[in-house]
């Protein structure tokens, strides 16, 4: 088995990733408030929505929770080191039929959970010739207004500073789209909502340790041509300079297909030069049939250091460093494996271990 041509097209990244993860950060992070209020009427709905959600519900969930017409779903996210925290591209997933509009809009709401009892507090009417109360803070607070897929998926990004959150996702019928229905008298009819209440956790990435990126494994990497513009990249966060990644949603593949992973690489050890010295082993377990793994195959090495890095590249620049593997299934029989991903930063010997759970069909 080897690496192949993902390695060649990640190097491509060193410079340019954290840069489009950055960029999409600018001007989306709180300051507060960010979502405009009137005059947008979905807005302003979805905006209350969230906030009754709190106010009827104020103690931090521990799981998924949905409610209304519309049922949102969690499907996946990734974390990335961004700008500020943790750059954040997730996917929703909804049954588009309930949806009567060709648009829909999307509210994303993020607040730290040891922020909620304040935000409660805030979003809660005040007594009468009491004090105003100070706007509620949320860590993320974005409307997206866009075409109704046909699949049913969303797929989005936000940027959080390290810590613990509860995130909403609001979802309704854009008001202007939903038709009319004809009675005596004539009456709009009702746009369909719905509202999930979902825990994140977002890494510290700034800390003096080894660790990696989100493993993504992608079902297709596809190049990219052109610079995206702002509203290209937010309805594409998976697009990472010269590639799109499209993640797989379910870790199946076929023997004809490829496996396609990609992270990166945070906290190794600056050399002569900024250049890193990284090693990282790919070893494939199999599962059997009493449950037990067995060792199955591993790729080369990849080498990450002075000899295979380009000679601009440095850590101390803030450059990523991406691990990168491809590897035709052709050979592996049918069955359920995990792929060992063992990152070694060999100039302090800080080692850190990743697994990767999937399948092969026949």
């Amino acid at each position: 088995m080897h690496i192949g041509r993902l390695s060649r097209c990640a190097f491509a990244l060193l410079f340019i990733s954290a840069g489009a993860a950055a960029a999409q950060q600018r001007g989306t992070q709180n300051p507060q408030p960010q979502t405009p209020r009137p005059p947008d009427p979905d807005t302003v709905a979805l905006v209350q929505l969230v906030d009754a959600a709190i106010v009827a519900s104020p103690a931090v969930q521990a799981v998924d929770r949905a409610q209304g017409e519309l049922a949102i779903k969690w499907e996946s996210s990734h974390f990335i080191k961004g700008q500020n925290g943790s750059y954040v591209p997730f996917t929703v997933t909804f049954d588009p039929s309930v949806i009567r509009s060709t648009e829909v809009a999307l509210y994303v709401r993020a607040i730290e959970k040891s922020q909620v009892p304040a935000v409660v507090a805030a979003l809660t009417p005040a007594p009468a010739n009491s004090k105003p109360r100070p706007d509620p803070k949320y860590a993320w607070d974005k409307v997206h207004f866009l075409a109704k897929p046909s699949d049913g998926r969303i797929t989005r990004a936000l940027a959080l500073p390290p810590g613990e959150y509860e995130l909403f996702v609001a979802m309704k019928e854009r008001s202007t789209s939903v038709p009319m229905v004809t009675s005596t008298p004539p009456t709009a009819s009702p746009s369909r909502s719905g509202l999930l209440r979902h825990a994140v956790a977002a890494p510290d990435f700034s800390k003096a340790e080894l660790q990696t990126s989100s493993i993504l494994l992608a079902s297709a990497v596809q190049p990219v041509t052109g610079q995206l513009t702002a509203a290209e990249q937010e309805a594409n966060p998976y697009v990472f300079g010269p590639m799109r990644i499209v993640p797989s949603r379910d870790g199946r593949f076929t023997k004809s297909t490829e496996l396609q992973v990609l992270f990166w690489v945070y906290g190794a050890s600056a050399r002569t030069e900024g250049k890193p010295d990284v090693l990282i082993d790919y070893n494939f377990y199999l599962k059997q049939p009493d449950g037990a793994e067995k060792y199955f195959n591993k790729t080369k090495p990849q080498e990450l250091n002075a000899g295979t890095l380009p000679p601009e590249f440095s850590i101390v620049a803030g450059h990523q460093l991406p691990g990168s593997l491809i590897v035709p299934l052709m050979s592996f029989p049918a069955g359920d494996y995990r792929l060992e991903i063992k990152v070694t930063d060999k100039p302090s010997g800080k080692v850190v271990t990743q697994d990767l759970p999937f399948t092969v069909t026949g």
